[in-house]
C-alpha cells in the first residue's frame, strides 16, 4: 500500500500573510510540518503542495519535495488533489491513501497521521478520515479560526462549523466540544471525486473543506487525539506555539 503526505500551503492567508514562511525558534513554520510529518512511519513520502516559489525554494532547499501547483485553489483540498496527479505521473505509481497535512499545524506528531490513517486501512469502503481534538477553553471554543465539529454515536462527522457548536443555550451540564484538526487521510479516489463534486452551500459559508463531502452524503469518520495542537491563524497563534514548543522534544531530532 502506497501512502503519501501532502502539505498544501501558500503565502497569501487573509488573516496571516506569508506565515508558512514565518519563523518559529529559527525554523519557517512550513519546515518545521515538513519535517515532522517526514517522522511518520506510515508515510512513504512527504510533499509540499504551493503556488509560490519561495516555499518551493525553501522545501528544495532541505532536500525536501515540493511541487508548484496552479495558484487559483480556493479548498486545499483541490490543490492536493492537483499534486496528487503530478505526482503519480511523475513516478509512475498509483498512490492508495493521500494523507492531507496542513502547513499551519506545526505541532503535528508522527503517531496523529499513523492514527488518522488507521481507520481507512481497518475499512477499505470509508473515503476520509479527520483527527479532531477536545477544547479546552472557552476563548478556543468562540474562536472563528478554531473549526469545531460535531459527531454521530459511530464517530462520524455530522457538521463542521466556525461557530461554537454544540450550543450550550439550554444546557447547563458540562460539554464535550471538538475542534478539526488537519490530518485528514483520503482514499486515492476519493480526494480525485471531492474535485468532480460540486462546492456546497454549507462548505462556502463555513470556508471547511468537509462539508462539501457531508453535504454530498458521504462519510468522514472522525478520530479523537489526545495530542496538543495549535494551528496558527494569527501572529498572535504564532507567538503561543513558540511558546509551547520550546520544551518540544520533537525538535531535537530535526533542529
Amino acid at each position: 500500500m502506497k501512502i503519501v503526505g501532502i502539505i498544501p500551503a501558500r503565502m497569501e492567508s487573509s488573516r496571516f500573510p506569508g506565515k508558512p514562511l514565518a519563523d518559529i525558534l529559527g525554523m519557517p513554520m512550513i519546515g518545521h510540518v515538513y519535517q515532522r510529518c517526514k517522522m511518520s512511519n506510515i508515510l512513504d513520502e512527504v510533499y509540499v503542495a504551493t503556488c509560490n516559489k519561495e516555499i518551493f525554494d525553501y522545501i528544495e532547499s532541505l532536500g525536501g519535495k515540493a511541487i508548484m501547483t496552479a495558484n487559483t485553489h480556493e479548498r486545499a483540498s483541490d490543490r492536493a488533489a492537483e499534486a496528487l496527479n503530478i505526482i503519480e505521473k511523475d513516478t509512475g505509481q498509483k498512490m492508495d491513501i493521500i494523507v492531507m497535512l496542513q502547513g499551519d499545524e506545526p505541532m503535528v506528531k508522527p503517531s496523529m497521521i499513523e492514527d488518522a490513517v488507521k481507520p481507512l486501512i481497518d475499512d477499505p469502503t470509508l473515503p476520509v478520515s479527520n483527527l479532531m481534538s477536545e477544547i479546552k477553553t472557552e476563548i478556543e471554543w468562540n474562536d472563528p479560526n478554531e473549526v469545531k465539529v460535531v459527531s454521530d454515536c459511530n464517530n462520524n462527522a455530522l457538521y463542521f462549523s466556525r461557530e461554537p457548536i454544540p450550543s450550550n443555550k439550554k444546557y447547563d451540564e458540562h460539554i464535550s466540544a471538538f475542534k478539526q484538526v488537519c490530518v485528514i487521510p483520503f482514499r486515492r479516489d476519493w480526494l480525485i471525486k471531492y474535485t468532480e463534486l460540486s462546492p456546497t452551500p454549507l462548505e462556502i459559508i463555513e470556508s471547511v473543506d468537509m462539508n462539501r463531502f457531508l453535504e454530498h452524503g458521504l462519510t468522514v469518520k472522525l478520530v479523537e487525539t489526545k495530542f496538543e495542537t495549535l494551528a496558527v491563524d494569527t501572529p498572535e497563534d504564532l507567538k503561543n506555539v513558540e511558546l509551547k514548543m520550546k520544551n518540544d522534544t520533537f525538535l531535537k531530532k530535526y533542529l
